[in-house]
């Protein structure tokens, strides 16, 4: 088919020994902690689970040999990293079932939900949308994607970041509010899910700034971690 000018190239991420995985969309879950909620000012309880997106764009990949430098982006001077368990979608659909909804996942990867945490502020407090405060370039950094068939269903274990050495963020993603499962399922039912969309599972207590020339290490117990430097 002739455009109007040449599209831009499949976003993708590097699969282990799988071919490389095209990224379609991105979903982020808030406040999916109830140490972070706390901390963020809201409710530990359990309510309805909130969403929002990233562009595909966004993803800075990174794989072991090969660590991320992320520009320190413009109109900021409150950049936070989150580190999130992410998750990997094989299949599509809406509504899906919460007992079947693992069945989808093709597999998972260490990801970075990064905040222009000023501008997430400034927006809250006026009741506008979060999209420039979370949706911006470089803003999902992602490993490699360990496929499920590796290591079986992801339900707990340690997660965890570090910035220039000392631990800032710790939790268990047993500790999410919002369990895998349950989560694609409130998600299929806003949308339609497809192959290729990644959701971003939510991050544990502990954010905090970081500067131009830190090192972001991101870990999930069992995947490829994630290494990002701020340019």
């Amino acid at each position: 088919m002739d455009y109007a000018f040449p599209p831009e190239p499949v976003v993708t991420l590097s699969a282990m020994s799988s071919k490389p995985f095209p990224v379609r969309r991105i979903y982020c879950i808030a406040r999916n902690y109830a140490d972070h909620a706390i901390e963020m000012g809201g409710d530990p309880e359990r309510e309805e689970p909130c969403f929002f997106t990233k562009p595909a764009t966004a993803i800075l990949p990174n794989n072991s040999a090969t660590p991320a430098v992320m520009p320190y982006p413009s109109a900021t001077q409150n950049l936070h990293p989150e580190v999130e368990l992410v998750v990997a979608m094989l299949l599509g659909g809406s509504n899906i079932p919460q007992d079947k909804a693992n069945d989808y996942i093709f597999g998972y990867a260490v990801g970075l939900d990064m905040t222009r945490r000023d501008l997430q502020a400034a927006a809250k407090a006026k009741g506008q949308p979060w999209d420039m405060a979370k949706g911006f370039d470089f803003s999902a950094p992602c490993s490699a994607i360990t496929p499920e068939f590796y290591t079986g269903v992801i339900a707990r274990g340690k997660i965890e970041l570090k910035v220039n050495g000392e631990v800032r963020q710790s939790g268990d993603v047993g500790d999410m509010i919002w369990k895998i499962p349950e989560i694609i399922n409130r998600l299929s039912n806003l949308v339609e899910l497809c192959p290729g969309d990644l959701i971003f599972t939510g991050t544990p207590a502990g954010v905090g700034p970081v500067v131009k020339g830190d090192k972001i290490e991101a870990m999930v117990q069992g995947l490829d971690p994630l290494t990002v430097t701020i340019g």
